[in-house]
């Protein structure tokens, strides 16, 4: 089976009613929990942008109280697992401000990790890069953002 392109998907559509839609948005809903997630945020959090911010630093949270700290090599595991995660949280809101906060969560969490990465070169090296790639969003935002995230971006570089 050939997979629609979305500019075919979108014109197919429109020419479905309401209650179509409806029953294939249900439908989307019930096969994959990506789906189901997306659509939980498109529907009940996208207004709610800071509780929505507050809800996936709360879940980070979590997720880094369970790792394995017995050894370096579960310790690196979960962070990329955790750090997977974030990405599609940041994926469903698709807002830079959010992506770049949860970032700097994300990297302050992992800093004050114990035991320390600064004895891994592995989570080093995901932590530069994850510091490089803010610095880079950063420089797309507003003057006013791009002061204050710079801010918190500086004191996680040193």
């Amino acid at each position: 089976m050939k997979t629609a392109t979305i500019a075919q998907l979108k014109k197919e559509l429109q020419f479905r009613s309401e209650d179509e839609l409806l029953q294939l948005c249900l439908r989307l809903a019930r096969f994959k929990k990506e789906n189901k997630e997306l659509l939980t945020y498109l529907l009940f959090e996208a207004d709610h942008e800071a509780g929505y911010i507050e809800s996936v630093k709360a879940e980070v949270d979590e997720q880094f109280s369970i790792i394995n700290t017995n050894s370096y090599f579960y310790i690196k595991k979960s962070v990329r697992k955790i750090l997977r995660t974030l990405k599609k949280f940041i994926r469903y809101s698709g807002n830079k401000e959010t992506e770049i906060e949860l970032l700097l969560y994300f990297c302050q969490k992992l800093k004050d990790f114990q035991p320390s990465i600064q004895r891994n070169i592995t989570l080093m090296n995901l932590y530069e890069r994850q510091l490089n790639y803010i610095e880079k969003k950063i420089k797309a935002l507003h003057e006013d953002l791009q002061y204050d995230f710079g801010l918190l971006l500086d004191e996680l570089k040193n």
